[in-house]
């Protein structure tokens, strides 16, 4: 499994789609040997949104869940290492029943899905799983009962609404589809907006990296129009707030040199809005050491500080302009 950077993204993808629905643990630890679940999820008794929301996913999500999605087809080891983790879960749940002299209820006990992009026939054929038909469309394969786990071959799921959620965490045309559809949603549609960020931020992490295969090049070009709208976005919606600010300012002093003065400084108010935009969009965060290099990058003309804050890495950027 490519733990890094497709990996932290699936994480946050499905933390960002299922905290709605209840609680949710990333990278979270088993008990016994140093292992990671990738995404632990007990559903909320009150969830902000109804299941259906999230289609497929959001059936998946009514129970207590494990989720360990693999960027590349999931292989026969990764398969077993994920259900002793589960078992080891299981095991665990059981002790502290024990111990607490209490009953846990099988129900009760999580399940695992295991998300790939694409899985075999022979595959399949090893693990004698049968598709889930009565319940889920195609693509979804069941272990026996007392397993509690789940194969989701996300290359055999339907174009539909329903996959959608699933769809982006898929491979090549698959994942592209799925992103064409995800914009095509209204704007208002906060899941979109969220996935979105997040696809933006996977593709300044991908761009930064020298080592690409030939899909993931195809994803950034992909998202890289996406990306300069947002971008875009931020410069408008920054020069927009800071002369409007600075108006209010010119208003106040109710004079014309006030307004003159106002604009100016709404001139410069917009600029450095548009500064921390971007610092935002690139790198996901304002904190302090970014915060300190914005009044040196803010002493360029705007067409230079907006190319270089598009080009140069967060440390080239630090290494530059910290004084």
């Amino acid at each position: 499994m490519t733990r890094f950077p497709h990996d932290q993204f699936a994480k946050d993808y499905l933390k960002e789609l299922l905290t709605p629905l209840g609680q949710v643990e990333t990278s979270r630890n088993v008990a016994g040997e140093v292992r990671e679940i990738d995404v632990w999820f007990t559903p909320s008794s009150t969830p902000t949104v109804h299941t259906q929301t999230l289609g497929l996913l959001g059936r998946f999500a009514t129970t207590t869940s494990i989720f360990e999605p693999f960027r590349n087809a999931v292989t026969a080891s990764q398969i077993r290492s994920c259900m002793s983790k589960l078992f080891d879960v299981h095991a665990d749940l059981e002790r502290q029943a024990k111990r607490e002299n209490t009953r846990i209820n099988e129900s009760d006990l999580p399940k695992l899905w295991i998300l790939t992009p694409t899985a075999s026939p022979l595959l399949l054929d090893g693990f004698g799983v049968i598709p889930e038909r009565e319940n889920c469309p195609p693509g979804v394969y069941l272990f026996s009962e007392n397993f509690k786990t789940a194969i989701v071959a996300i290359h055999q799921l339907p174009r539909t609404p329903e996959t959608l959620w699933l769809r982006i965490l898929g491979k090549g045309t698959v994942q592209k589809q799925a992103i064409n559809e995800l914009t095509a949603l209204p704007e208002g549609n906060q899941f979109r907006v969220n996935a979105l960020e997040l696809l933006y931020n996977l593709r300044v992490i991908l761009d930064a990296n020298q080592n690409l295969d030939e899909e993931d090049r195809e994803l950034i070009m992909q998202l890289s129009p996406l990306y300069l709208e947002r971008l875009d976005a931020a410069v408008q919606e920054g020069m927009q707030q800071g002369i409007q600010e600075g108006m209010q300012q010119g208003m106040q002093q109710g004079i014309q040199e006030g307004m003159q003065q106002g604009i100016q400084e709404g001139m410069q108010q917009g600029q450095r809005v548009v500064v921390e935009n971007l610092l935002m969009v690139r790198f996901d965060t304002l904190d302090e050491e970014l915060r300190g290099i914005v009044n040196p990058l803010l002493e360029l003309p705007p067409e230079e500080f907006t190319s270089l804050l598009l080009q140069l890495s967060r440390d080239e950027l630090l290494a530059r302009f910290r004084k």
